[in-house]
C-alpha cells in the first residue's frame, strides 16, 4: 500500500510524534509498503510533478527525530515554515494523503487527537488509522471523558472544571480540597499535569496551567499503583505497571532512558487483569473509538481502579507502552503497525 504516516504538527507532543513516525514509517517500510513520513504543519515545500514518485524516497523522507527533555519550541517551528500560513495542514500534505491508501497518523496532542484531522480526512473521503473524529474529540477533552465516565459507571476521581482569572487564583489556592491534580483538559506526556504538595504549590499550579490550551481541570488525588491497558481491536492487551525512578513520571520521565521502569505484564492477579481490562473495554466502547487505544488507571491500596483518561492515539516509539504490551502477548512492533493499518483500512466511516 502507500502509506502517508503524518506526524508533527504544533502539538507539545510535536517532539513525540516525530519520532512515533519515524519508528511507524520505517517499520511499514519493512513489511514491503511504500511509506513516506509527512509533517503536518511544515508539509513538502517542494514536490515532483508526479506525487506518486515521493512513495519510493529514500528512508521514506523520516528525519533523525529524537525526543529533548524538554517539550519542542513551537514559535520556532511556525517561524521556519516558508509560506508562514497559518494553515494546519502545511503544504502539498493534503494531496500526499489523498494520493495515498491510507494515512497512518503518527500524530499526538491536539493536532490530531482532537478530531479535527480526522474529520476533514472523512469530508475529503481520505482513509486513515483509529478512531474516528467525535470519538477522537470526546476522547481528547478530558472534562468530556470524565462525563462519560460517570455516566456509564466507570470509577474516576472526584473532578471539577475550572474557570478562573488571575483574581480567582488566591480564592481557589485556598478552597480546592488536597491532595488534588490540577491538569489542562486538552494535554498529554504528562504536560500541563500539576502534582501539589501544599496550598503554596497549588497556586503556583493555578497560574502555570494556563500557559497550556484548553480548560482547566482539578481531580482529587488517588494515591497507588500506576497501570496502562492498551486496547486493540476488540480486545484488551496485558497491563503496564510504571515505576517512575524520581517521584513523579513527568514528560523527561516517560522518554528519556532510565526516567521510569515499566513491567509488563504488570504483576497483578488474573481478576484484577481482568477487571483492569474490562474497564478499558468499556470505555473505548462508550467513547466510540476504533482499532486501538491506552487508558490510563490507579489501582489504590484497596484493590480498587481509578480510571484517569485514554488516549485514542497512543505513543508509538520505542519506548512507548501500547508496543510493550503487544510484544507481551507476542507480536511483534512491525506486526502491531501492520495490523492497525490493516484494521483501519477494513474500516467504513461515516463522513
Amino acid at each position: 500500500m502507500k502509506i502517508v504516516v503524518l506526524a508533527g504538527g504544533l502539538s507539545t507532543e510535536r517532539a513525540v510524534s516525530l519520532v512515533t513516525g519515524s519508528s511507524v514509517c520505517r517499520a511499514l517500510r519493512e513489511n514491503g509498503h511504500r511509506a513516506i513520513l509527512v509533517d503536518l504543519f511544515l508539509g513538502l515545500e517542494e514536490v515532483p510533478e508526479d506525487l506518486e514518485t515521493l512513495f519510493d524516497a529514500p528512508d521514506g523522507l523520516c528525519p533523525e527525530a529524537k525526543i529533548e527533555t524538554k517539550a519542542p519550541d513551537l514559535a520556532a517551528v511556525r517561524a521556519s515554515r516558508r509560506d508562514q500560513s497559518g494553515r494546519l495542514f502545511g503544504p502539498n500534505v493534503l494531496e500526499l494523503c489523498e494520493a495515498a491508501d491510507i494515512v497512518f497518523l503518527g500524530l499526538h496532542g491536539q493536532d490530531g487527537e482532537d478530531g479535527r484531522v480526522q474529520a476533514t480526512f472523512d469530508l475529503l473521503g481520505i482513509k486513515y488509522t483509529g478512531g474516528g473524529y467525535l470519538a477522537s474529540g470526546l476522547a481528547m477533552d478530558k472534562a468530556m471523558t470524565k462525563r462519560m465516565m460517570d455516566a456509564a459507571g466507570i470509577p474516576t476521581p472526584k473532578w471539577r472544571l475550572l474557570e478562573y482569572g488571575a483574581a480567582d487564583v488566591d480564592r481557589l489556592a485556598a478552597e480546592l480540597p488536597m491532595p488534588c491534580v490540577i491538569k489542562t483538559t486538552t494535554g498529554g506526556s504528562s504536560l500541563g499535569v500539576f502534582l501539589p504538595e501544599d496550598r503554596a504549590a497549588l497556586k503556583d499550579a493555578l497560574i502555570r496551567v494556563q500557559g497550556f490550551s484548553g480548560q482547566v481541570l482539578a481531580e482529587e488525588r488517588v494515591y497507588g499503583r500506576e497501570l496502562t491497558v492498551a486496547v486493540l481491536g476488540d480486545r484488551a492487551l496485558p497491563a503496564v505497571e510504571i515505576l517512575p525512578a524520581e517521584k513523579d513520571f513527568d514528560y523527561a520521565a516517560k522518554y528519556q532512558a532510565g526516567g521510569a521502569r515499566e513491567i509488563c505484564p504488570a504483576p497483578i492477579t488474573a481478576e484484577e487483569q481482568r477487571e483492569a481490562g474490562e474497564l478499558a473495554l468499556k470505555l473505548h466502547r462508550t467513547l466510540g473509538l476504533e482499532v486501538y487505544s491506552r487508558t490510563d488507571f490507579i489501582l489504590d491500596g484497596e484493590g480498587r481502579f481509578w480510571c484517569l483518561e485514554v488516549n485514542s492515539l497512543p505513543g508509538m516509539t520505542s519506548a512507548s507502552l501500547v508496543p510493550k504490551e503487544a510484544a507481551a502477548i507476542g507480536m511483534t512492533y512491525n506486526q502491531l503497525c501492520e495490523e492497525i493499518v490493516q484494521q483501519s483500512y477494513r474500516l467504513k466511516r461515516r463522513g
